[in-house]
């Protein structure tokens, strides 16, 4: 294997825990470093603080020798020769990214550096951060010669990172030096030569030694951009095809069909061409936002994602409007929620259009029971249980006497309900989904007026005055 290279990784979330263990898992020594000594205990003593998959498996692999877990940044610092930068990032009420956590850090590293260190953009933030960095740590006295600050954006799906992360379609870095470039380089080196995969406990993914990942050495700048304006992209497919199965309503066609041909073109591609209630996490609100807010304080009309956002917005507005049609008032209302996250796979409820539209049902009188299989405790916090929202353990317990069931994530368990036993638990056949996980046939065929995104509506001809079970 490649000489392993001593790293810190400042941030211990979404994007910094993964990137801890997957440097571990590549054959680097990292700390990973936080400021909240509660977690740091939990994450020293085995606990994971969020829903990833294969991430357990690489903490436990690695926790007594290549990776450790310290709230000390200066020791980290003075350790390391790469430092990742991976904290958050939040939208600001102007909807550019605050980067107040990013200031903080480089300034305490700055005050560290005792020989030549990289320092590495692993958050999501816009250009030009490279260089407000570099301006940071030349304030607090380094000399040029002591630090280099490098771009490595994260392409990561939540739920899919550690896959993502070592089966990586491009690694991307953006550097102003050879120095830096090559110590990036080194760090990698263990996916790009394909070394990586050769090993027993390689995690399984769409690469292997002879097929490795790319790597795409830019300029900071450049890769900077890539990532907004990657994510961006993204956002606005899903848009796009959020519009498109509203037209497929309104004329009564099959948006799973338009989509087929449109990601049939090799130029276009299937990926996000799900229609649905919105995206949602914690990247694309905010690198849509943050990216606009770039080009407004450039002077650039990119208009474009502002219909992006709208649209967005709007689909979830759509969404909620289908359900109060097929059931007329929501007050005393009972309704099965299935799925909080803002997608199936994560734990990550940050912007989730499900929280918002059970929000809303709330406020209209609703009762709700609700079930997802990882962010019931992060959704606890953000609505607390109360006499009209219940938080329960399974499908079935939401589904029970309902009188309809709303699909608002898209978890792969959803996908696979026992439906005679959903049929038989809620009080009426109601199944709105908004993920598009059934096939309208089938759940006509089973009895169920089954109501979807860009599709016809498919209404069973029983009653739906009265209940459906036998007395």
């Amino acid at each position: 294997m490649s000489q392993p290279v001593s790293i810190a990784v400042v941030g211990s979330g979404y994007v910094g825990l993964v990137a801890a263990a997957c440097f571990a898992e590549m054959g680097h020594h990292v700390i990973c470093v936080d400021n909240d000594e509660s977690k740091v205990k939990m994450l020293r003593e085995g606990g994971i603080p969020i829903h990833e998959d294969y991430l357990p498996e690489l903490l436990n692999r690695h926790r007594l020798n290549k990776v450790e877990f310290t709230s000390d940044l200066k020791s980290a610092t003075q350790r390391s020769q790469a430092i990742f930068i991976a904290v958050g990032t939040p939208q600001s009420k102007t909807g550019s990214a605050d980067l107040s956590y990013v200031d903080a850090v480089a300034s305490e590293i700055a005050r560290s550096i005792d020989g030549y260190k990289v320092i590495v953009e692993k958050s999501t933030v816009p250009v030009y951060t490279n260089e407000w960095i570099r301006r940071v740590i030349e304030r607090n006295g380094v000399p040029k010669d002591l630090f280099d600050v490098a771009s490595n954006p994260e392409f990561l799906r939540e739920g899919t990172a550690v896959v993502d992360f070592l089966h990586a379609d491009r690694i991307v870095v953006g550097v102003e030096s050879e120095r830096a470039g090559k110590l990036m380089s080194d760090i990698y080196a263990p996916l790009t030569s394909g070394e990586y995969y050769k090993l027993p406990q390689a995690v399984p993914g769409s690469l292997n030694e002879n097929n490795p990942p790319p790597f795409l050495l830019t300029s900071t700048k450049a890769a900077e951009l890539i990532k907004h304006a990657s994510n961006a992209f993204l956002a606005m497919k899903i848009s796009f095809i959020n519009v498109v199965s509203n037209i497929c309503e309104a004329v009564g066609a099959d948006v799973e069909q338009v989509a087929k041909g449109i990601g049939s073109d090799s130029r276009i591609g299937p990926k996000f061409l799900r229609a649905g209630i919105g995206y949602g996490g914690s990247c694309f609100p905010k690198d849509v936002a943050a990216f606009r807010y770039v080009a407004e304080q450039l002077g650039v009309d990119f208009d474009l994602l502002k219909e992006v956002e709208s649209i967005n917005e709007e689909q979830k507005k759509r969404f909620f409007q289908k359900v109060r049609a097929a059931l007329w008032t929501f007050r005393g209302k009972k309704l099965g929620v299935l799925g909080l996250a803002f997608k199936g796979g994560t734990d990550d409820i940050r912007e989730s259009p499900a929280l918002d539209i059970v929000e809303q049902l709330l406020k209209e009188g609703a009762h709700i029971a609700a079930f997802d299989p990882a962010a019931t405790p992060r959704a606890k916090e953000v609505i607390p249980p109360s006499a009209f929202m219940r938080y329960v353990d399974d499908p079935y317990e939401a589904a029970a006497d309902a009188d309809a069931l709303l699909i608002l994530s898209d978890w792969h368990e959803f996908s696979e309900l026992d439906l005679d036993k959903l049929h038989y638990t809620l009080r009426y056949p109601i199944v709105i989904d908004g993920r598009n996980l059934y096939d309208p046939a089938e759940m006509i065929e089973r009895g169920f007026n089954y109501l979807s995104v860009g599709r016809p509506a498919h209404q069973h001809t029983r009653d739906l005055t009265v209940g459906h079970r036998l007395p």
